[in-house]
């Protein structure tokens, strides 16, 4: 037996040894799992910790989820680990818990028992002990992890500040303008696309690149999601892990980006954004330096790097009387904060902005991080772009001598003096991007352009000759945070104060070793060699283009392009291609002619063997990388299993009339083509929602054309044939429809044969006069008329012999089949046809058709439509008001609510209100006939509006009604004198209405209650309180009302006058037209007082006629309530023109009805708005109105005093207010007393004006006048006054700087002026007015250039020229810059103008941008 020495220096025996091992192997093992059960049975409490100890900390969030069990005195351990603080040092205490002393560190109880919640989210702060801040951790003090922790986790930096990018455009433009070598699908190229959203090309570019960076993808490997902290959803790393697994192993040719989309918070909208890859870029790595703080987890990193810091010192060294050796970094493990600083990391450098004195070498500087650097393209003004990369980065750091004008104070000098500014890289990034900036703005024509000049780079690039290597440690040099300009592009200040924090030393970009200062020193330049790995090229204009990225993989250093879902192999000659240029010089102009391909951005890695990674491969992957890769595999199995099945699923629409519903209804139905007819009629069957009630039994699947309504055949005897046989195959549409046809139990169903057509026969009562529902029958196209006529007697019982039938071709078609032995194919059938048969021993068929009952009555059917009408809410205490026939409109009311009842009782409302108008009508025309003699123009236009309409009552020819309220009414197809109407259309929309159903414009007025049926009233007055047709161009005053005037207009509606005689009595026979009305129920939540009726009536009736109609419904005269179509969006639009038929209507339209007076030929609404000039909202909407052609403005003023009264509360004086053109919020021209509309004020409808109330008397008193607008400008006070009004005789600027004078007091030669810009009040910031404004401009009138005051209105500035600006400290400055930035904006001017707008790109950290609820 094999003897070896033991532990205990003892030889035993070999198999003892093995044993023994195994048993602690196992024991240990069995601690072990007992330790992982008995911690995932734990609660565990989740502490969140902000560090308040100082300002560059107080935004950062250390997270631990430790089990409840965990002591105060380990959790304190814990936080001084994760913080980077030497424990003892800092205390914790609750967030938002006021005076609460901190917790106990000595403390033994735990977490839960000290006031922890678990499952819950524990907000504390980490704060100063005994006033003195927490002390850094360092490898001395023995809280380093002994397994050699990444002192990073001890970097105290946040993230890169925003910096400013170069706008660029993105979107779909085709491809590149060179051919590839060869188009290779996946499994040649071995990469896998990316699908474009829609303008989604930058990103696609960026997220290919940042796959194909070994050093980034094993990163994002190596973190873990934990699902129970984070939505999946909204997590970007968790997203972007997701995606990067499946472009390493998925076998599509492409993925979609939507769920990274989603996790930025995007919505769809959003990839049709053109926005730029740089942008992006910045704007994703923020996100993701956000998103990895509150990471807790360990990952693997590659080894640390070689030192590319060229300083021998820390910076902050030079301040701080610590240690000067840089920090070393742990090669083993990094804690979470890898993660954070992860970009950090790899694409974070260092630069200097300084500036130095060339008197005395005093220096002043501060230090930059960069993630990237923006090389200039052409300089500006100059004519020659940079040839190459090299060349715009010497440029970079290129310094300028400051010297005459812009010369540098020297705080050593104590004077100004000549100095030179610029920069100087201090360390490069592992990872080096830069930026051509080839986007520009062209100062000439004020446009963006973009650079397409001609621009080589290297792939191998050697950055050591910009490396800063001089000794920057000078006593003479001082740190200066405030000074220096911050350099344009991604550079940005970092904001360091002299206080610097611990890691200045550290290279952020590229991890430090342990060689010393001199040795780093003399690194050879090898170390600064970056290769070349991705081109992101842009193709297009600076107005859009496209983006794709050509990349080298670093496994087999072979270039391919990736262009969205397509990835192709290319070669360095492709690569050339994206330099730019043309091929010949063309001087300044030539980057117009180049090629607009060309690079956009570079991205570069350090040739450094020690940090150089590969990529993980598959069977790499840590374990939950696998677990991820397992679910997106099945998942993608599973959809390319359910695109099977739907390529071979037919979708077909479905059609089912509802026995219940009695309704036709429409559905999609998906079967499998290897279902057969029998499956398919059962899903149908259940789609339709038919079980209970009907049978499957009495349920078929026929052909169907929707289009016509034709049945085109059954399928007899084919119920076990596969549906993708039945139906053709499996087709993206059909040309044909099915249709689930269903028959009562009692019935059999018909056999439809291929080659029939369909026959749906309407039956007609002449008796009843009544339609019935239609029967289908089929019949062939060679049959002839009495085959037909016997097919019809057999499916309706009609008799053959005495049968007339007639063919509905087309709308208002009829035709009379009356020869026997013609075809139904000769006759004009086709396949789906609609016929009306009568049968009856009447004399009626031995009349001429078109003179015969059956033709009125199929006449009538085919021109009536059915509406939805909606009644105005009526009060029983406000109805009284409404109208001036109370005991008509009683008698309604009380007759509708009985109608719901019985359709007999809307019949008697019909019947008794029409007989009570027609009374009234005529009492009213006794007494305008009696007052006839006064005037020619009262007999002609005193008329009630229903003087000339007959109903069935008066006319004694007039066939009986018909039951159920059927009012035949005869009346005018159109009328003119009894039904003006206004010069609008259905298009005016009715805004700004008040929510009760009355127009209070209207019914507040004064005259509201002299309406045409108060037998008392006088002549129908209008609105304006005037009597019609008494209003002229010439009357001014009441001396001229004993004058013969009539109204004399251009005007005419879309009747024509030659229809009417000179009494308005129609020329053209009266035709009858139907009216039919019954009660309807609606269900959509209408109030309780909301009635509604449902109106068959005949199209060609005209609006003056319908609602003459609907008077008894309604409980008012047509002449006061209006009529608005409702639309699908349940917008209204009034309709006015009471001529016009309700052609333009068609069946299940909506109608409401509003009280108020309608429009009369000649009226205008006019919507009224108060003018406050010195109010922060100088724009008050304050009623309508109606004025009329021919009114003066003074007779408006006179009319709107009571409406302002009773609706506004404003009770002014006629003298004491004006009216004035109102254009958008600019007050305009003063309306005088004697202008009279339409002659002097041109008026349409839905106008508005201004109403200005007056502190005097009106100065307004000729058109030669011109009032303006004047606002005095304090320089020294920076304020402005109150508006004031000037009104001067001419348009001299003379004129105006007297007034001016004499109102402020301002020496005439002090008085400077200018006009105010924009919409009024022409708002513009204090801190602009004194040098934007054009003073004082050399003209000697108004209305001449560059001013053009030629109207009232105009906004005029003034100010005293010798006051001076008051001087103002920096911090007022910015004070008051908020405050006129908060007043202009919510006056809804801008403080600033950009002239076009474009939607930031931003990625949203909360799941989404939250909505302003007080934006649209």
């Amino acid at each position: 037996m094999e003897m070896v020495p033991s532990e205990e220096k003892q030889l035993v025996p070999k198999e003892g040894i093995f044993w023994s091992c195994r048993q602690s192997i196992f024991e240990e093992m069995q601690k072990r799992f007992s330790q992982i059960e008995s911690a995932a049975e734990e609660p565990r409490v989740l502490c969140i910790v902000q560090d308040t100890t100082n300002a560059k900390t107080v935004n950062e969030r250390l997270t631990l989820n430790l089990p409840a069990s965990t002591t105060v005195n380990k959790f304190y351990e814990d936080v001084a680990h994760k913080a980077g603080y030497v424990n003892g040092t800092f205390c914790l205490a609750w967030a938002n818990a006021g005076d609460v002393a901190p917790l106990d560190q000595a403390g033994e109880m735990s977490l839960v028992l000290s006031g922890f919640e678990a499952g819950k989210k524990n907000f504390l702060q980490l704060t100063d002990k005994d006033g003195e801040q927490p002390q850094i951790a360092s490898d001395e003090s023995g809280t380093a992890d002994s397994s050699g922790l990444d002192d990073s986790s001890q970097d105290r930096f946040i993230g890169p500040l925003p910096r400013d990018g170069t706008v660029g455009c993105s979107s779909d433009y085709s491809s590149p303008s060179y051919s590839y070598s060869s188009i290779l699908n996946k499994s040649e190229t071995g990469y896998v696309g990316l699908v474009n959203q829609a303008m989604t090309c930058y990103l696609n570019s960026l997220l290919q690149t940042l796959f194909m960076t070994p050093e980034f993808r094993n990163a994002l490997y190596n973190w873990e999601f934990e699902e129970s902290e984070e939505d999946p959803v909204t997590s970007i790393p968790y997203q972007l892990q997701r995606l990067f697994v499946l472009l390493q192993t998925s076998k599509k040719r492409a993925i979609e980006t939507t769920d990274v989309t989603r996790s930025f918070g995007w919505d769809s909208s959003e990839a049709w954004q053109q926005h730029d890859v740089q942008e992006l870029c910045r704007v994703m790595f923020d996100a993701l330096e956000q998103k990895w703080k509150q990471t807790e987890q360990v990952c693997d990193a590659s080894p640390a790097p070689s030192s590319l810091d060229a300083n021998p010192q820390p910076m902050r060294s030079l301040h701080q009387g610590q240690d000067k050796r840089p920090n070393v970094r742990s090669n083993v493990r990094m804690s979470s904060t890898f993660e954070a600083d992860l970009i950090n990391q790899l694409y974070q450098g260092k630069l200097k902005d300084y500036v130095r004195c060339l008197e005395c070498g005093y220096e002043s500087w501060r230090i930059d991080t960069f993630l990237d650097i923006p090389l200039v393209i052409r300089p500006f003004g100059a004519s020659q772009a940079f040839g190459s990369v090299e060349e715009a980065l010497q440029a970079f750091i290129q310094p300028e001598t400051l010297d005459g004008p812009n010369q540098y104070f020297c705080e050593r000098c104590k004077k100004k003096c000549d100095a030179r500014k610029g920069l100087r890289f201090l360390h490069f990034p592992y990872l080096l991007t830069l930026q051509l900036k080839r986007f520009d703005f062209d100062y000439t024509t004020m446009h963006r352009i973009k650079l397409n000049d001609r621009m080589t780079f290297p792939e191998e690039l050697d950055m050591s000759p910009f490396i800063d290597v001089e000794d920057e440690k000078s006593p003479q040099t001082e740190s200066c945070t405030d000074s220096g300009a911050e350099n344009e592009g991604s550079c940005h200040s970092d904001q360091m104060s002299n206080d610097f924090s611990t890691d200045d030393g550290v290279d952020e970009g590229i991890c430090l070793d342990n060689t010393s200062t001199a040795e780093r020193v003399l690194k050879p330049k090898s170390s600064l060699t970056f290769e070349l790995f991705s081109v992101m090229v842009h193709s297009g204009s600076a107005a859009g283009g496209h983006y794709y990225a050509c990349i080298k993989s670093f496994s087999d250093s072979q270039w391919y392009s990736f262009n969205d879902q397509h990835v192709s192999k290319i070669t360095q000659d492709d690569i050339r291609k994206t330099y730019g240029g043309s091929s010949g010089s063309r001087g300044y102009y030539s980057s117009a002619f180049a090629s607009s391909t060309n690079a956009y951005m570079l991205m570069y890695r350090l040739k450094d063997p020690s940090r150089n990674a590969k990529f993980l491969e598959v069977e790499d992957f840590p374990e939950h990388i696998k677990r991820l890769v397992q679910r997106e595999k099945e998942s993608e199995e599973q959809e390319k299993r359910q695109r099977e099945i739907e390529r071979n699923t037919c979708k077909i629409k479905l059609f089912c009339m509802h026995p219940v519903k009695l309704m036709m209804m429409e559905n999609k139905l998906e079967v499998h083509k290897d279902k057969t007819l029998r499956d398919a009629t059962e899903m149908a069957y259940k789609l339709m929602d038919l079980e209970g009630v009907v049978p499957l039994d009495c349920c078929r699947l026929v052909k169907y054309d929707e289009f016509h309504e034709y049945l085109e055949r059954s399928y007899e005897g084919e119920e076990d044939m596969p549906m993708g046989l039945l139906l053709g195959g499996v087709k993206s549409s059909y040309m044909f429809d099915l249709l689930l046809e269903i028959r009562r139990p009692d019935q059999a169903f018909q056999p439809y044969k291929p080659g029939e057509v369909m026959v749906k026969v309407h039956v007609v009562d002449l008796k009843s006069e009544s339609i019935a529902a239609p029967v289908s029958v089929r019949a062939y196209l060679n049959q002839t008329i009495t085959e037909f006529k016997q097919l019809i007697a057999q499916a309706t019982g009609l008799c053959a012999e005495t049968m007339r039938v007639v063919l509905e071709r087309c709308y208002n078609d009829l035709r009379l089949l009356y020869v026997p032995n013609k075809t139904l194919k000769a006759e004009g059938f086709f396949r789906s046809n609609k016929v009306f048969v009568e049968s009856s021993d009447s004399t009626d068929h031995q009349v001429a058709f078109t003179d015969s009952v059956l033709w009125k009555l199929l006449d009538r059917h085919g021109n009536t439509i059915r509406l939805f009408v909606s009644l105005p809410e009526q009060s029983p205490g406000s109805l009284a008001n409404r109208t001036s026939c109370p005991k008509a409109s009683a008698d309604s009311e009380d007759s509708f609510d009985g109608a719901k009842g019985s359709r007999k009782s809307v019949e008697a409302i019909l019947e008794e209100s029409t007989e009570k108008l027609k009374n009234l009508s005529l009492q009213q025309q006794q007494q305008h006939q009696q007052t006839s003699s006064t005037s020619d123009s009262q007999k002609s236009s005193e008329h009630s509006d229903f003087e000339h309409i007959e109903s069935p009552a008066q006319d004694p020819d007039a066939v009986s009604q018909p039951s159920q309220t059927e009012n035949s009414t005869r009346v005018a197809s159109d009328t003119d004198n009894q039904f003006p109407s206004e010069e609008r259309s259905d298009s005016d929309v009715n805004n700004d209405r008040s929510t009760s159903s009355v127009d209070s414009d209207i019914l507040s007025s004064s005259h509201s209650s002299d309406t045409l049926c108060n037998a008392d009233s006088g002549p129908l007055p209008l609105a304006n309180g005037l009597d019609s047709h008494s209003i002229t161009s010439s009357r001014r005053s009441k001396a001229h009302e004993g004058k013969k005037e009539t109204w004399d207009t251009a005007e005419e509606d879309s009747g024509t006058d030659s229809e009417y005689d000179e009494n308005g009595k129609i020329k053209a026979d009266a035709q009858y037209l139907y009216f039919k009305t019954e009660p309807y129920s609606q269900e959509d939540g209408a109030g309780e007082g909301q009635k509604s009726l449902l109106v068959h009536v005949d199209k060609r009736i005209t609006l003056a006629a319908f609602k003459q109609n609907l008077e008894p419904f309604v409980g008012v005269p047509s002449t006061q309530f209006k009529v608005f179509r409702v639309y699908a969006n349940n917008q209204e639009f009034e309709s006015v023109r009471l001529n016009e038929t309700l052609s333009s209507f068609s069946d299940d339209n909506k109608i409401t009805i509003r009280l108020g007076r309608a429009l009369k030929k000649g009226e205008y609404r006019v919507k009224v708005y108060q003018l406050l000039v010195n109010d922060p909202e100088p724009c008050k909407f304050l009623l309508d109105t109606v004025f009329a052609k021919g009114m003066t403005v003074r007779q408006s003023k006179e009319e709107l005093l009571p409406q302002l009264k009773d609706q506004c509360k404003l009770d002014l004086s006629i003298d004491r207010f004006r009216l004035r053109k109102k254009t958008w919020k600019n007050p305009g021209t003063v309306f005088l007393d004697y202008h009279v509309y339409e002659e002097d004020i041109n008026i349409s409808s839905n106008w508005e004006v201004f109403l200005e109330v007056l502190d005097e008397p009106e100065r307004m008193k000729s058109m030669s006048q011109l009032a303006v607008l004047t606002r005095r400008w304090c320089p020294a006070q920076m304020k402005l006054e109150a508006f004031r009004e000037v009104v001067l005789e001419s348009s001299s600027v003379e004129e105006l700087k007297e007034k001016l004078s004499e109102m402020s007091g301002i020496p005439l030669e002090n008085l400077e002026f200018a006009k105010g810009r924009g919409t009024f009040p022409c708002d513009i910031s204090v801190l602009e007015i004194h040098q934007d404004l054009d003073w004082n401009p050399k003209v000697s009138t108004l209305n001449v250039w560059p001013l053009y005051i030629c109207d009232d209105g105009a906004v005029i500035f003034y100010r005293d020229s010798t006051e001076e600006l008051m001087d103002l400290s920096e911090e007022e400055r910015n004070e008051l810059m908020k405050k006129e930035s908060s007043r202009l904006l919510k006056t809804g001017h801008r403080v600033s103008y950009s002239p076009r707008k474009e939607k930031a790109l931003k990625i949203y950290l909360d799941g989404g941008p939250t909505k302003d609820p007080g934006q649209d």
